[in-house]
Parts: structure tokens; C-alpha cells; sequence
């Protein structure tokens, strides 16, 4: 049995699918986890497309407040907000093309689709946001700026109202992650952590912006709008690492969430079939699927006739007891006849089959 493929029992002509025990069950399990999921991407949409309308009036009328006044925090907000509105799009790609149905050419789904644009919505901060705004404050300290405030007050203005805009975006966002189960529910979606982390920190550099300004107008000294104009760059690149850090992980196949790693492994270990899990391996697919692939050695006297059996059942029992777990495998390995004797079932320690 060593190393047996234990997957070729799902296919026998004389079982039709939906004829085996478990399968309505499993059937209705995975259709009721499909529903809930498409109804918080529902919701994760709403967020996206409010946090998108908002960026767009606020880009354009930072752009036009900046030009007028010659603000550099504020051009520094201006292509902040720009970089948000293409990120926005990003994230509706995202949610679109994460959830489309395996097929041939990716057997286990796209559901890695939603950590790769949210890896570009990252670059899109970097690159749009922080480093024009490292250019605009370094360009104030360098040439200084002119001293006619005569368009600052209509650029505090401007300020003001995106500070409400971006706010309310925010609060929009952080209802969503906590009707989603909090930090630890809501916050694995990348999408909506990405629209929190963009809205924040908005809110923040719209904060630098104003102080800069203000004091600029208060002491004439254009160092600190300049100060101001590289916090914001500072900030957003800092956003920018570590969205982008959170997506490499999670693209290059970063495992299953500690808990469920460990409560997949106890059911399996449960298992009258099963003596121990000599190995656990998971893998994010998506944000509701992970890869589960086990190699697990049998009690003593388990009839090999009746291994494929038993490790269907497993399989279905693990997918309906574990939301999260998706494709599961198992590799069924054999230990030698003088360890097996040693082994918890034969001794007595926990029950065998």
C-alpha cells in the first residue's frame, strides 16, 4: 500500500456518483459555504465600487485644488487618490475572475486570481502614490514654494470634504470586516483588506496634508508642507510592503491558517482507519479553499480491499466537518510488521477500526 493513490475509487463505472452515501450531503455542504461566499463578495463589491466613486470626485478635485494653489501635499493626495481609483479597479478584477470554475487548464480554480491583483493594487500604491509624492516634497525643499496662499483655502476646502468622503468609505469598509468576523474573518480577504488599508491610510495623508498646509500658511516656511508631502510618500510606501508582502505568501503557496491545519490533522487522527499522520500538508487555493494532502499509516489489520473505501469516507468527512479544506489527498503508507505492533491501536492506547 505504500504510497498508493487512494483517488482512482471516485471514477469506478459501477458507482455512480451521485449514488454514493454523502454525496447530496456534500453537495449541499459545499453549495451552502458557495452562497455564503458569493454574498460576502456581494458585499465586498458594494465596498469597492463606494471606496471607488469616492476616490474618483476626490482625485479630481485634489488635482484642481493642487493646480490652483500649488500645493505639493496636496498634488501628493491628488495621485494618492489616483493610485486608489486604478487599485479599485484592480480589486473588481479581482472579485470577478477569482471566482470562476476549475477547469483543464487550472485543475484547482483561479482562486489565486484575488491575490494577484491585489499584488498590482500594491505595486499601484508604491509606484503612483509614494514615489510621486517622495517627488513633489522633494521638489518643494529644493525650490521652496511660492508664498501666495491665495488658492489654500480652497485647497483646505477640498481637504476637508475628502476627509468626510475617505472617512466614510472607511467606516463602510470596517462594518463590512465586522460583519465578516472581525480582524480574523473579514481581514483575510484581500480584496477588503486592501480597501481598508487604502482608506486609512487616505484618512492619514489627508491629516498630513491639511497640517502641512496649515502651518506653511501660519510660519511661511514651505518645509512644512514638504515635510508633510514625503509623510504621505513614507506612508503609502510602507502600505505598499506590506500588502505586497501579505500577496507574495500567499501566491507562492503559503500553508493554511495554524487552526485549521490543526483540526484537519485531529479528525484525522480521529479516524478508527487511521493509527497516526505521519504528515500534513496545506496550501491556500483561494480565499475559501485550501489544498489538504495527508500521508497517514493505518491501524494493524485493516483489509486493503477496504482501503480505498475507507479513505473516501475520510476525505467526505473532512470536506463537510472543514469549510476551508478543498481538494484532500491522502497517501496511505505502511510501517514494518515489528513497529506496527508498537503503534497506539495495537497497545491499547486509542481505538482502532
Amino acid at each position: 500500500m505504500s504510497g498508493t493513490s487512494t483517488e482512482r475509487s471516485k471514477n469506478r463505472p459501477d458507482e455512480p456518483r451521485g449514488d454514493r452515501p454523502g454525496d447530496a450531503t456534500d453537495r449541499d455542504d459545499r453549495h451552502g459555504t458557495d452562497r455564503r461566499t458569493h454574498k460576502a463578495d456581494r458585499r465586498t463589491r458594494v465596498t469597492v465600487l463606494v471606496a471607488l466613486a469616492a476616490n474618483l470626485v476626490i482625485a479630481v478635485a485634489k488635482s484642481v485644488g493642487g493646480l490652483v494653489a500649488g500645493s505639493p501635499a496636496l498634488l501628493s493626495e491628488a495621485a494618492h487618490s489616483v493610485a486608489d481609483s486604478l487599485n479599485e479597479v484592480f480589486l473588481l478584477a479581482a472579485l470577478r475572475r477569482s471566482r470562476r470554475p476549475a477547469d483543464e487548464r487550472h485543475p484547482f480554480g483561479y482562486g489565486k486570481e484575488r491575490f494577484f491583483w491585489s499584488l498590482l493594487a500594491a505595486v499601484g500604491i508604491f509606484v503612483m502614490g509614494g514615489c510621486f509624492s517622495f517627488f513633489q516634497g522633494f521638489e518643494a525643499l529644493r525650490g521652496g514654494a511660492e508664498e501666495q496662499f491665495r488658492g489654500y483655502v480652497v485647497g483646505l476646502a477640498v481637504l476637508g470634504v475628502a476627509l468626510v468622503a475617505e472617512g466614510t468609505s472607511l467606516l463602510r469598509a470596517l462594518h463590512q470586516v465586522r460583519a465578516q468576523g472581525g480582524r480574523r474573518g473579514g481581514l483575510r480577504d484581500p480584496a477588503l483588506r486592501t480597501v481598508v488599508a487604502e482608506d486609512a491610510t487616505a484618512v492619514l495623508g489627508v491629516l498630513l496634508a491639511i497640517v502641512g498646509m496649515a502651518l506653511h500658511m501660519a510660519t511661511g516656511q514651505a518645509a512644512w508642507e514638504a515635510s508633510a508631502s514625503l509623510g504621505i510618500g513614507l506612508l503609502l510606501v510602507y502600505v505598499a510592503y506590506r500588502l505586497g508582502r501579505d500577496a507574495r505568501d500567499q501566491l507562492i503557496g503559503e500553508a493554511a491558517d495554524p487552526e485549521l491545519s490543526a483540526r484537519i490533522r485531529d479528525l484525522l487522527a480521529a479516524q478508527p482507519e487511521i493509527d497516526s499522520v505521519e504528515a500534513l500538508f496545506t496550501m491556500r487555493l483561494g480565499l475559501d479553499s485550501n489544498l489538504v494532502a495527508a500521508r497517514v499509516d493505518l491501524v494493524p489489520g485493516v483489509d486493503s480491499e477496504k482501503v480505498e473505501e475507507a479513505a473516501v469516507r475520510i476525505k467526505r468527512h473532512v470536506a463537510r466537518a472543514v469549510p476551508g479544506a478543498g481538494p484532500v489527498f491522502l497517501d496511505v503508507t505502511d510501517r514494518p510488521a515489528a513497529e506496527a505492533r508498537e503503534s497506539p491501536a495495537a497497545t491499547g492506547e486509542r481505538g482502532g477500526a
